[in-house]
């Protein structure tokens, strides 16, 4: 079973440039959690299954600390995930800079990781 949460939205200072940890930017996250099964199916109950909750506030703590690369802050939600959430056989972080300063029109450069 795949659980996904899409395009979380953060404002943060990652990136090589001064500016850029100065001035901070628009970043979006999306996660895909792959379970081996998921007893909510039937019970109905949040303790069967992954808390959305759980999930994204560890990519708001990692969001938070400043990075100078985009595969950095993707490798540590990606480490924080499936080590805080054991029953987790698979884990992909998609992490988007809206806008990077790349001196043209680019509506976003992205990471992702699995």
């Amino acid at each position: 079973m795949m659980i996904e949460l899409h395009d979380m939205y953060f404002f943060a200072h990652h990136g090589c440039y001064p500016e850029e940890r100065v001035k901070g930017n628009d970043f979006s996250v999306s996660v895909q959690l792959y379970l081996p099964n998921n007893a909510a199916l039937e019970s109905d109950k949040l303790e069967d299954t992954i808390n959305y909750q759980q999930v994204y506030d560890i990519v708001k703590r990692e969001m938070t600390q400043p990075s100078n690369l985009l595969e950095h802050v993707a490798g540590r939600i990606h480490r924080a995930i499936l080590s805080e959430i054991a029953v987790l056989e698979k884990v992909e972080v998609t992490i988007r800079k809206h806008q990077p300063p790349l001196g043209g029109k680019v509506s976003c450069a992205s990471v992702k990781i699995s």
